[in-house]
């Protein structure tokens, strides 16, 4: 449309039109002379408002899923970390729990062998000495620890110390080839050296060739003078197989560790030893065998009266 003169007078004519019928509609109310027009309009644009709305409701839907959704994934992922922190405090639990029993058990050895002891936690595996089975622990010098003392857990002889520094020390596990024990065998007294064998059982050598052994048998360490490198009587380990004499001087022996060398975790250095040799007194009791099944002998004397009716 051009901008003229005329066009110009239809506009403000038209606005001027629009603002009387607004003003009659108002004052009209429910009587306005315009609602019949108001209803055609309705009528004619009603569907299409509907079909607008239709169209645009899933759209306001999915916004309204995607946002509820996004909600929902962030409750989900909340939920998710607090479970994985329980889950991580029902673990440490766990641990602290197995740390525990373990300490309750070394300090009832120690109590039972009336060895004084520093307690330790193995920090590393391996060692830079050249050995093959060695762990570290953490403890030292400082802590009163010298070379050539006895380790032992609560299961019983885990090592000896080879090398002390201010705040960690290595220990040479017993089950390293080159480590070596005095023992002494449970009631018979006899007398043996044990050398370990890496991931096998304990090779035991016996002063006594023909001493009576048997699977089962249980062995302690013998002691050295001066309670230096093995303190006595800390369970060795368990008979499982014997080695026909032979003849020989010497009768070997083939024992069980009670220590899990691959799996040492609280450890406890003897740093004051017993004032009497505790012998086997720190071996557990062994567990009770199966009871006796009682048997009943009935003897029938002969002229005496039938048993429930029999001839």
């Amino acid at each position: 449309m051009r901008d003229t003169r005329e066009s110009r007078l239809l506009l403000v004519l038209l606005i001027a039109i629009a603002f009387a019928l607004i003003t009659v509609d108002i004052r009209g109310g429910e009587q306005s002379p315009v609602d019949g027009a108001r209803q055609a309009a309705a009528t004619v644009f009603g569907p299409v408002e509907n079909g607008v709305a239709t169209a645009v409701d899933p759209i306001g839907n999915a916004i309204g899923a995607v946002r509820d959704s996004g909600e929902r994934h962030n409750r989900i992922s909340a939920l998710e970390r607090e479970n994985a922190a329980l889950k991580q405090k029902l673990g440490s639990d766990d641990r602290n729990r197995s740390r525990v029993r373990e300490l309750d058990g070394m300090l009832k050895k120690a109590g039972a062998g009336q060895y004084g002891i520093k307690g330790a936690e193995v920090i590393a595996i391996g060692a830079a000495q050249g050995f093959s089975w060695t762990v570290t622990i953490d403890a030292g010098s400082n802590d009163g620890l010298k070379r050539d003392m006895t380790v032992l857990n609560g299961d019983g002889l885990v090592g000896r110390v080879t090398t002390v520094g201010p705040s960690t020390a290595t220990v040479l596990l017993a089950n390293d080839p080159d480590f070596t024990v005095g023992t002494r065998m449970e009631k018979s007294n006899e007398i043996g050296f044990a050398t370990g064998q890496g991931d096998r059982s304990l090779s035991v050598q016996l002063l006594n060739g023909k001493a009576k052994v048997k699977k089962g048998d249980r062995l302690v360490t013998f002691g050295s003078r001066k309670a230096k490198p093995f303190v006595p009587g800390v369970p060795v380990g368990e008979v499982i197989r014997v080695d026909p004499s032979g003849g020989d001087l010497t009768r070997t022996l083939y024992v069980r560790p009670y220590v899990g060398f691959t799996k040492l975790d609280i450890v406890g250095v003897v740093v004051e030893a017993p004032r009497e040799n505790p012998r086997d007194t720190v071996l557990p009791p062994k567990p009770a065998g199966p009871k006796p099944t009682p048997t009943v002998t009935v003897t029938v004397t002969p002229g005496a009266p039938p048993v429930n009716g029999t001839q």
